[in-house]
């Protein structure tokens, strides 16, 4: 079957068309509640230039979520502009409940949000990597976005725009914390994604791939754990407190220390099994991770 080419979605008025909804409240804002939502069954992916926030429950027809048993939960996902949202081919699952938020980038226009909204990494966070929030969290979120939406409701003055920007800047304050609770709470989702890092790195590295490719990039990395690069970031930030790239050159690090201990090779030969064209690059990073040089290092062994 051939691919359908994603829908383009410009505007909050072309979502209300799709949706077959009533014109929008709001040119540039709108609010989308998901229960007894027909969508049309010849558009399965759009292509937004939006800013989309959603909740979702019943959502087991649906490419979002990390372990099935989740799925009753309150799910939450966050998507940046030129995105692509993809849902079942047969249509809206029939028991879906929740809601869609819609904000176009020029409602941000002059804003500290303009600026602000672009350092929320789950923007960046592929679907399988959605918020789950408990009956507490979802019922925060909830009164949140009933303000947006009273406020949108209500007849537009030259407060609203600071009431609603101020409202959206408390809900991703709220995601940002929800989410930080999550990387220690669902421990064994994390543990897994952490040994799967472990043997990732491992195998590049007891492998020839380091002589002909270098060191693996960060993209390399989130690409074998099949996860965005910015979760893999956060996920590593709260659980371990380094970066990718710190693990990466850890295990280097590692690497190093077991040839410069077991084989009688120079440091320029083991430099060059690691990767490097040049043993000063090499030389210079061992001494920034240990306080030694490699030289240093082999002499404390002998």
């Amino acid at each position: 079957m051939e691919n359908k080419k994603p829908f383009r979605i410009k505007s909050i008025a072309e979502i209300h068309r799709l949706m077959n909804l009533p014109k929008p409240y709001h040119p540039l804002i709108g609010i989308i509640d998901l229960k007894g939502l027909k969508n049309d069954p010849n558009i399965n992916s759009v292509i937004s230039d939006l800013y989309v926030v959603s909740l979702k429950r019943g959502c087991d027809k649906l490419f979002y979520g990390q372990q099935k048993y989740d799925f009753d939960e309150g799910l939450m996902a966050f998507i940046s502009p030129g995105q692509i949202l993809r849902g079942e081919e047969n249509g809206v699952p029939h028991n879906l409940d929740g809601w869609m938020l819609f904000i176009h980038p020029d409602f941000l226009w002059n804003t500290p949000l303009a600026k602000k909204i672009k350092q929320y990494e789950y923007f960046s966070y592929s679907t399988n990597e959605a918020l789950f929030l408990s009956d507490k969290e979802e019922t925060i979120i909830n009164g949140i976005i009933d303000n947006i939406k009273q406020e949108y409701h209500a007849n537009i003055d030259k407060f609203s725009q600071d009431v609603i920007i101020a409202q959206l800047e408390l809900l991703f304050t709220y995601a940002q914390r929800f989410y930080e609770r999550q990387f220690i709470t669902r421990k064994i989702t994390n543990s897994k994604i952490l040994s799967r890092l472990e043997d990732v790195l491992t195998t590049y590295f007891n492998n020839e791939d380091l002589l002909s490719k270098g060191l693996p990039s960060v993209q390399y990395i989130a690409d074998m754990l099949n996860i965005s690069t910015k979760y893999l970031s956060s996920l590593l930030k709260q659980l371990t407190g380094q970066t990718t790239q710190q693990l990466i050159h850890e295990k280097l690090i590692e690497k190093a220390k077991e040839k410069l201990s077991t084989t009688e090779l120079s440091v320029s030969e083991i430099a060059y099994e690691l990767g490097f064209e040049h043993s000063q690059s090499f030389n210079k990073l061992f001494k920034a991770k240990t306080k030694q040089s490699p030289l240093e290092f082999r002499h404390s062994f002998n």
